[in-house]
């Protein structure tokens, strides 16, 4: 049974108050690196893979794509990005990631932002995403860093007043699923060694452009200054790639 946390009210609500939710993408501490990996939109036909609220597929629109599609599982999210979106032509689609099943080649670029964590199934969703993205079409997606998601517990070692002293590693090379804490509920995820992710990547017919493991932005650190350790360890991965077989 796929995962749907978004759809209980108490999660959603909580979800709701953080500042990514409340801001959008300029309170998000990876969009500044995010948005300088994204592809021209002028024209192009999007998927946005798990779209929450809708951020990202505006964005594409306000860039100038001509067809934009945002999927989740989640109704509620769907919701607020059709809330968010007003006034913009966007097709939202209330689907869990694992049914995609769109015609071949119908997308010029397909991105997801931190969705890819809570699935099981990489390899076969990288495989759906590459059979309906176009030749040379752009894939560019973020997920949860394996150094954040080895430990189920996803939290610092502190001494005993509560100082933050390391982020430990532990069971890095176990990829299996994680029973952890997310806004106060238990949520499922899946850890992956980082040879894994980018291996699943190449193995499904792309070629990477680019890595990173962003960190907060000077402007994003004065605005939230509690996030000053997240330069401690990198929490998210982003990867852009090309689908091969342009020429």
């Amino acid at each position: 049974m796929k995962q749907n946390k978004y759809d209980d009210n108490d999660f959603f609500e909580s979800y709701a108050k953080i500042p990514r939710s409340t801001d959008g993408l300029n309170s998000a501490g990876e969009w500044y690196v995010l948005k300088k990996m994204l592809p021209d939109f002028q024209g192009k036909n999007v998927l946005d893979l798990g779209c929450g609220y809708g951020w990202h597929c505006i964005y594409a629109k306000q860039q100038g794509a001509e067809n934009v599609i945002g999927i989740d599982l989640s109704q509620k999210m769907i919701d607020k990005a059709k809330e968010n979106s007003k006034g913009l032509a966007i097709n939202y689609k209330q689907m869990a990631i694992e049914d995609i099943n769109f015609e071949s080649e119908t997308f010029d670029v397909i991105i997801s932002s931190l969705a890819f964590h809570y699935l099981k199934d990489l390899k076969t969703i990288f495989g759906k995403i590459n059979q309906c993205l176009k030749k040379g079409g752009c894939f560019v997606f973020s997920m949860e860093h394996p150094m954040f998601t080895s430990r189920a517990e996803q939290d610092w070692f502190t001494d005993e007043n509560g100082n933050r002293l390391h982020w430990p590693i532990e069971n890095y090379q176990d990829e299996s699923k994680r029973k952890t804490q997310f806004l106060g509920h238990k949520v499922t995820k899946y850890h992956r060694t980082l040879e894994t992710i980018i291996n699943t990547v190449i193995k499904s017919n792309f070629d990477i452009q680019e890595i990173s493991e962003p960190k907060p932005s000077e402007e994003i650190l004065k605005k939230y200054p509690e996030m000053k350790d997240e330069m401690r360890r990198p929490i998210f991965i982003i990867v852009s790639a090309i689908k091969k077989g342009m020429f």
